[in-house]
This record gives C-alpha cells, sequence and structure tokens, in this order.
C-alpha cells in the first residue's frame, strides 16, 4: 500500500496593513479617556466625594474606552517591532517591549481602581462612602498612572529612540523630539498631569509618519570588491 505524502506550503506573516492605524486609535482614545477623566476628578487629592456623582458620566465612558486604547497599542507596539526588521536589536527590544507591558498594566490597573470606587458609590449612598478608601483610591491611581506608569511610557520612548539612533531608522528629527518627551514625562510630569497628553500625542506623530512614509528597515548589502 503506497503512503501518500502530503506536502503542506508555508507562507510568512505579514503585517496587516490595518496595524498601521493602531498607534492612531491609541492616541485618540487613549487622550480621550485622559481629558474625560481630568474633567471629572479633581487635580488635587482630597477626601472629596462629590466628583463622584458629577463625573459618573464621564468616568463611565473613559473606562469603556480605556481596554480598546490598550489594545491598540499592543497592535502600535507590534508596528514598531515590524518596522526594525533584522536591525532589532535584543536589549533594546527587551526593554522597549517590557517597559510597554508594564505601562499597559499600570494603566488598567488604575482604571480598575477608579472602576471599583464608582462600584461602590453605586451599592452605598454618596455620604456612606469611606473618605479615607476615596482617598487611598485616588492615591493609588496617581502613584500608578503618573508615577510609574509614565515613567514606563519614558522609558519606552528611550529604548525606542535609542534604538532608533543606533539603526537609522527614523530620521533625527524624529529621535530628538523623542527623546526630549520622554525627558519631560521622566522629570516635568508631576508639577502638570495634562502632561502626559505629550505621550499619545507622540505616539500619534509616529503613526502618521509611518502611514505617509510606508517604510521598513532594509538590510544594507555591502559592496564587494572584485
Amino acid at each position: 500500500m503506497d503512503i501518500e505524502i502530503i506536502q503542506r506550503e508555508y507562507r510568512k506573516l505579514n503585517t496587516p496593513k490595518a496595524a498601521s492605524i493602531a498607534g492612531i486609535l491609541f492616541a485618540l482614545l487613549f487622550a480621550l479617556s485622559l481629558i474625560l477623566l481630568r474633567l471629572a476628578i479633581p487635580e488635587a487629592i482630597s477626601t472629596e466625594t462629590n466628583w463622584i456623582e458629577s463625573g459618573k458620566t464621564k468616568i463611565l465612558l473613559a473606562l469603556r474606552l480605556m481596554p480598546f486604547a490598550g489594545v491598540s497599542f499592543l497592535w502600535f507596539v507590534g508596528v514598531v517591532r515590524d518596522h526594525f526588521g533584522e536591525f532589532e536589536d535584543k536589549f533594546f527590544s527587551t526593554v522597549f517591549f517590557g517597559s510597554s507591558i508594564l505601562f499597559l498594566a499600570m494603566v488598567f490597573t488604575s482604571m480598575a481602581v477608579i472602576g471599583s470606587i464608582l462600584f461602590v458609590a453605586e451599592n452605598f449612598t454618596v455620604n456612606a462612602i469611606d473618605e479615607g478608601m476615596v482617598y487611598f483610591g485616588r492615591s493609588i491611581v496617581y502613584q500608578l498612572s503618573n508615577i510609574f506608569g509614565l515613567r514606563m511610557a519614558s522609558v519606552f520612548m528611550l529604548s525606542l529612540g535609542s534604538s532608533w539612533l543606533g539603526t537609522g531608522i527614523y530620521p533625527r528629527w524624529l529621535v530628538i523630539i523623542t527623546f526630549l518627551i520622554a525627558v519631560v514625562l521622566l522629570f516635568v510630569v508631576n508639577f502638570s498631569l495634562w502632561m502626559t497628553l505629550l505621550f499619545p500625542a507622540w505616539v500619534l506623530l509616529i503613526s502618521v509618519y509611518n502611514l505617509l512614509s510606508k517604510r521598513k528597515a532594509k538590510p544594507k548589502v555591502a559592496a564587494t570588491r572584485e
């Protein structure tokens, strides 16, 4: 009995064209979520609970938008890695990939804390909510999103900027902008919470550049002498 050998053809996966707009979607959704939260929640941390009822609609909308922003950010990270091609460095890639995951995890955790405060408020009257619990929850959100989360975003940008500078994949002016915004997020963000909008603005800039240039790193062939 003859044994029939089935040969399968395998194809190399290519990055979907739709992935190029992932960064734009993240920038818009993330920025909108931040703006809604900033408008609904007072900037100064206090034991006040009036914002829970007055800003409930804005906060709920931000909570619904943030998961989609997170998924778009993961696609953006994939697009960035794809642009490196064969020039991807393991060291810098590990740093930028790890910092991106930590950034997203901290953002999701802070949003979960805000959602938990609203959940408690829906089951108890605002007057019955423990002010110390609200103060503690807001402190956690501030520490996660504005202290540690944005520092991870800064590390994400610094590692990418260093890789772009070494490989020459992106122009030098874009690398300089990346370093400047990263330094601002690393040291200056504590002075104004609105400075967090610089990160989605940077992602938007990178994504638009990728769409307009439609370029990908290609290995350079060394010249040979005959």
